[in-house]
C-alpha cells in the first residue's frame, strides 16, 4: 500500500498535465463547429479534477521512486490513461461499448492502429484528431514527455524511463539528466512531425489530413481519418513522404539526436540496425515486387514495387497504414509483410515488436551454438558491430524471446478456443503483441477487429499494453515477488 501512497502524486501530476492535451480537440472542435465541444470540456474537466484530488490527498507521500515504483507507475499510467482517454471516444460515438472504447483507447496510446471503428471519414474531426494525438503521445511515450515538460516532479525519472523506452539498449545516456535526454528526443520528434506534416499538405492533403496523419506517421501508429486509410488518397507523393518517415521513425531516436548533436551523418552508418533494417527493406521490397508482378497483380514492375514497398515498410515498421488489401495478394507475401512486423523496427524508435537489435544479438546466438558443434573449446563471443555482447544480455534477450513466444502461441490457442478460425487468431495475436495494427482475414487491412467479440477484443487489448510495455514491465506486476517487501 505505501507503494501506492508513493506513486499516487506522480501519476496524479501526470493525469492534470495530460489534461491539457485535450486543447487541441477543443481548438478543432471550435475552428470546425463538429458539435462535440461540450463533451471535450467536460473530459478535460473530469480528467483534471481527478488528478486534483488524488494530488491534493496524496501529495505528502512524495519521494524519490525506486525501480519498482518506477515501473508500477507506468504501468498504472498506461492502463489509467488509456480509461481517461476512452471518456471523449465512449461520449461522441453512439452506441459504442465501454469495451471497444477502451481498446481504441488503447490502440491509441500503444501506437498499434487497430480499430473497431467503422465510417472514420464521417467522425467529427476532433474524434479523429483525438485519436491521432493518443498516438502521437504514445509513440515516444507519455511519461517521458512528462519528465520532460515537469522537471519538478523529481520522481526518479531515470527508473521510469528504463520502463518506458522502448528497446533493449535502455541503459545509454545521451545526456547527463533524464530530463534533458527526454527533451532532446522530444525536439526532434516534435520537428519530424512538423516536416511530415508540412510534406504530406505540400503532396495534397488537407491541413486537418496532414494533422492527423502526420501524428500517425511519426508515432508508428497508423490511425487514419478514412476507412480506406492512405489509399483513400491514391496519390504516390503522399506514398512516398509516408515511406520516407516512416522509415525516419523506424530508426533509433537515440542515433537521429547523435546525428543531429554531431552534425554528421556518421552515426547511422555506424549503426549496425541501420545497416540491417535497409538491408531487409531492400531485400524484401525486391521479392515481394517480382512476386506480385510475376502473378499478375500488377500490371506493370513499378506499380509492383510502389505498392510493395509501401505495405511492406507500413507493416514492417509496426505502422500499419495501407494502401491495397494484401489479403489477396499470394499467401506468401501476407505472411511475410506480418513476419516483418515483429522484428523490423530498431530499439529506440517508436515501433513495437521484438526489435532489430534482439533479433540481431539472437541470431548471432543461433550463429555462435552452429560453430561450438564445429569447434566446441573454442570461444565464440556474441559479437555486434565489433563490440562483444555480454552473456547476461544475451541471456536476457533469450528469456524475452521465450516469453514472446510463449505469449504468442498462448493468446492465440485462447482466440481459437473462442472460436476464431486460426488465421484470423494467429494474426490478430501478432498484430496487438508487436503493436502492428492490422492482421490478416477477418482483422485484415480491408476490415478491422469490430468483428471480434467482447473477450477477444480484451485478449487484445491486454496483448497491445503487453508489446508496448515490452513483456516484463507489466508480467512483472502480477507476480507474488513483486510485491513483497
Amino acid at each position: 500500500m505505501n507503494w501506492l501512497l508513493t506513486i499516487a502524486p506522480v501519476a496524479a501530476l501526470i493525469a492534470m498535465a495530460m489534461s491539457l492535451t485535450h486543447l487541441l480537440p477543443i481548438g478543432v472542435s471550435l475552428a470546425l463547429n463538429d458539435g462535440t465541444l461540450p463533451i471535450w470540456i467536460l473530459s478535460m474537466a473530469l480528467n483534471f479534477a481527478a488528478g486534483a484530488v488524488l494530488w491534493l490527498s496524496t501529495r505528502r507521500q512524495k519521494r524519490e521512486l525506486n525501480l519498482r515504483e518506477g515501473i508500477l507507475l507506468v504501468v498504472s499510467v498506461w492502463t489509467g490513461g488509456a480509461l481517461f482517454a476512452s471518456v471523449p471516444i465512449l461520449l461522441t460515438i453512439p452506441q459504442i461499448t465501454f469495451t471497444d472504447a477502451y481498446f481504441e483507447a488503447v490502440s491509441g496510446l500503444t501506437a498499434t492502429g487497430a480499430t473497431v471503428l467503422i465510417e472514420l471519414d464521417n467522425l467529427p474531426p476532433s474524434v479523429n484528431v483525438w485519436r491521432a494525438l493518443l498516438q502521437w503521445l504514445g509513440g515516444m511515450g507519455v511519461i517521458v514527455l512528462v519528465v520532460a515538460v515537469l522537471p519538478m516532479l523529481g520522481v526518479g525519472g531515470r527508473q521510469i524511463s528504463k520502463s518506458e523506452i522502448p528497446g533493449p539498449m535502455k541503459d545509454e545516456q545521451l545526456t547527463p539528466r533524464v530530463t534533458q535526454t527526454a527533451k532532446g528526443l522530444w525536439l526532434i520528434y516534435a520537428a519530424l512531425t512538423l516536416a511530415c506534416a508540412l510534406a504530406y499538405h505540400a503532396a495534397g492533403m488537407s491541413p486537418l489530413d496532414a494533422l492527423i496523419h502526420s501524428f500517425t506517421t511519426l508515432s508508428l501508429g497508423g490511425f487514419s481519418s478514412h476507412d480506406a486509410s492512405l489509399g483513400y488518397f491514391n496519390s504516390a507523393a503522399v506514398d512516398m513522404v509516408a515511406i520516407c518517415f516512416m522509415m525516419i521513425a523506424g530508426l533509433n531516436f537515440a542515433t537521429h539526436f547523435m546525428v543531429w548533436r554531431t552534425k554528421s551523418l556518421r552515426p547511422y552508418v555506424r549503426d549496425t540496425e541501420v545497416r540491417y533494417f535497409v538491408l531487409v527493406i531492400g531485400g524484401s521490397i525486391a521479392g515481394i515486387a517480382m512476386l506480385l508482378y510475376g502473378s499478375g497483380v500488377y500490371p506493370d514492375f513499378f506499380t509492383a514495387v510502389r505498392y510493395a514497398a509501401f505495405n511492406i515498410i507500413s507493416v514492417g515498421t509496426t505502422t500499419g497504414y495501407s494502401t491495397a488489401d494484401y489479403n489477396m495478394w499470394p499467401v506468401f507475401a501476407p505472411l511475410w509483410i506480418l513476419f516483418l512486423g515483429t522484428f523490423l523496427s530498431c530499439s529506440g524508435s517508436t515501433g513495437g515488436g521484438i526489435k532489430m537489435m534482439r533479433a540481431v544479438i539472437l541470431y548471432r546466438q543461433v550463429y555462435r551454438e552452429i560453430k561450438s558443434l564445429a569447434h566446441p573449446y573454442a570461444i565464440n563471443p556474441v559479437k555486434v558491430a565489433g563490440q562483444v555482447v555480454a552473456d547476461p544480455i544475451v541471456f536476457a534477450v533469450l528469456g524475452f524471446f521465450f516469453v514472446w513466444i510463449v505469449l504468442l502461441v498462448s493468446m492465440t490457442l485462447i482466440l481459437g478456443w473462442t472460436g476464431l478460425d486460426a488465421m484470423t487468431a494467429f494474426s490478430a495475436v501478432v498484430a496487438s503483441l508487436n503493436n502492428i495494427g492490422p492482421g490478416l482475414h477477418q482483422v485484415g487491412p480491408a476490415t478491422n477487429f469490430a468483428v471480434l467479440t467482447a473477450f477477444q477484443t480484451w485478449v487484445c487489448t491486454f496483448a497491445m499494453l503487453l508489446g508496448r510495455l515490452e513483456l516484463f514491465a507489466l508480467l512483472v506486476v502480477f507476480t507474488p515477488a513483486f510485491w513483497r517487501k
